[in-house]
């Protein structure tokens, strides 16, 4: 197996503006990771617990206090890892068209012109775009719409990473169930490794090889997906599940897991 990703020891602290000391606020923890090219490996918890930091320190959007993130890339190279944030605004500008922003993206790869209408064609048919809306601009899109127009002009700079930050937000089971295999569809036909960001368990547990529980900065748990999911072995990953089944008890609810 490849190690297409390798984190180390990896710290990332903020200065605590609640206090009135120097003290600073860990928010990853010494987490040490390593990523399987062509996997699916999604990263569970919290909100707040460190989920969304992690995979901006994997991006380089901000560098780590201490340890390291080594990517082994096929191209070094800065569009290689791409992430698609919960906010497709800050990927996509609401006034232009969506086919001029996928055909720019596009050549930023230097492709021979005679092949750029091929590749668009092979890209908005990947994320399921439809051609009639490919001349709308994004402030004329639904948000299912613009967050495949947003995931058309990720891949058009073809990543071998692609992180995915709470993809399934605010979506009803159908549109989850379609996303779920549109983003299998993009790690096998595509051969793009995936990272998803999510607290939503049962979608994890279909779309992913693998997955990570983190707990205030650290990774309390990881493994394959239906075994650490079917068997957990951390409290809080119990937490977890239990609150997705609407199981926990009135003291579980008040003191919450520590």
């Amino acid at each position: 197996m490849e190690i297409i990703l390798s984190i180390k020891n990896l710290f990332y602290t903020v200065e605590d503006k609640n206090l009135l000391t120097n003290k600073k606020k860990t928010i990853i923890d010494d987490i040490s990771l390593n990523v399987i090219k062509g996997e699916i490996l999604g990263i569970a918890g919290e909100s707040g617990g460190g989920k969304t930091t992690l995979a901006k320190l994997i991006t380089g959007i901000i560098k780590p206090s201490a340890g390291s993130v080594k990517l082994n890339l096929t191209k070094n190279n800065i569009n290689s890892v791409q992430i698609l944030f919960q906010n497709n605004g800050l990927i996509l500008n609401p006034h232009r068209k969506i086919e001029d922003i996928v055909e720019e993206a596009i050549k930023l790869k230097e492709i021979p012109s005679g092949e750029l209408e091929v590749e668009k064609e092979k890209i908005f048919s990947a994320v399921n775009f439809p051609k009639q809306c490919r001349q709308n601009r994004g402030y004329q899109l639904s948000g299912g719409q613009q967050q495949r127009a947003a995931l058309a002009r990720l891949l058009a700079v073809k990543p071998e990473i692609l992180i995915l930050d709470e993809p399934f937000s605010a979506q009803d089971y159908e549109s989850q169930k379609n996303l779920s295999t549109l983003f299998k569809n993009i790690n096998k036909d595509l051969g793009i490794t995936l990272i998803c960001v999510s607290h939503d368990l049962k979608t994890l547990r279909k779309l992913c090889n693998r997955v990570i529980i983190i707990y205030k900065g650290k990774i309390v748990e990881i493994g394959k997906t239906e075994d650490v999911l079917s068997n957990p072995q951390h409290s809080y990953t119990k937490y977890l599940i239990k609150s997705e089944n609407y199981d926990l008890t009135h003291k579980e609810l008040m003191t919450r897991v520590e």
